[in-house]
């Protein structure tokens, strides 16, 4: 697919300035007040790309609210948005990172969208869309919806691999590797460890996971070794008070491959999921302790 299709920059204004001079450096905008449409029109953020013939495309995009996360984005390359997308709203700041990557597992992005409910979300996920992991208004009291930013990528892809990490020494290699970050605390609400799964993608169907599951009882660790299941190493739930929760993955099988997995963080979210017809895992990755409830779905 020619390039002038696939996203080559990313934007954020928060303030009327800031519109003018990315509508005027080519930068198309994606209609979604971040800010919830605050009454003010100096006071809103959007996001904002440009599609440019023979750039580089944007393959991966990432976002951080702990200082700790930018660290190894910045020492893997990735290109920040000094913007505070949660300026307005009155959040955890919230800065944008993007990356030109070419491993195998680097997929062009040719399009971008904002969903603000989980029915937009779910339409979305089985449309191909890929929904990134941070909430972009994270922690503002002012705002009842959950605001998420999602990706198309120009081929049809899968995801390969998944896994965990709980401290942030090994983010730099993470990244090189090829994975996305799922910009989401498992433990968020809970103390502990700052938990993050992550993700590889393919283009190679064959190479697909075909099923996640996640194990709150030590019991449930014999069914799902007899199943084919393989078992992440990191407890999601580490340094709290809660019971041990371990995701597990599947890659063979006649199930489908999937396309793309999200956490729930929302439990209205979570029966909108189920009707779609979305795989949803019963099992909330805070059990047993007064973390925000969390549950894994998939496409």
């Amino acid at each position: 697919m020619a390039n002038e299709q696939l996203i080559t920059k990313l934007g954020v204004s928060t303030s009327k300035n800031d519109e003018e001079i990315l509508g005027a450096q080519g930068y198309q905008l994606i209609n979604v007040d971040l800010s919830e449409g605050e009454d003010n029109h100096d006071k809103r953020v959007f996001l904002w790309y440009k599609k440019e013939c023979g750039m580089r495309p944007v393959t991966r995009i990432q976002f951080s609210f702990v200082d700790e996360m930018s660290k190894g984005l910045d020492s893997a390359g990735y290109e920040k948005i000094d913007k505070n997308l949660n300026a307005v709203a009155g959040g955890k700041p919230i800065y944008l990172w993007y990356f030109y990557g070419n491993t195998e597992f680097d997929i062009p992005i040719m399009d971008l969208e904002v969903s603000k409910d989980a029915k937009e979300e779910t339409a979305l996920l089985q449309d191909g869309w890929e929904r990134l992991g941070c909430e972009l208004n994270r922690g503002a009291e002012k705002t009842k919806n959950l605001i998420y930013l999602w990706v198309k990528r120009v081929k049809p892809s899968y995801i390969s691999e998944i896994t965990a990490t709980s401290e942030f020494t090994s983010d730099k290699q993470k990244f090189d590797l090829g994975f996305t970050r799922v910009d989401e605390d498992t433990n968020r609400g809970a103390g502990g460890n700052y938990v993050y799964l992550w993700y590889r993608r393919t283009t190679d169907k064959s190479k697909a996971l075909t099923a996640l599951n996640v194990s709150t009882e030590f019991q449930e660790n014999v069914r799902f070794q007899n199943e084919g299941f393989k078992k992440l190493s990191v407890n999601l739930n580490a340094g709290t008070t809660g019971k041990d929760v371990y995701a597990w993955h599947l890659n063979e099988g006649c199930e489908s491959q999937i396309k793309a997995m999200v956490l729930l963080i929302n439990c209205d979210s979570c029966g909108v999921y189920q009707k779609a017809g979305v795989s949803f895992i019963n099992k909330n990755l805070n059990e047993g302790n007064k973390g925000q409830k969390m549950y894994i779905a998939y496409q």
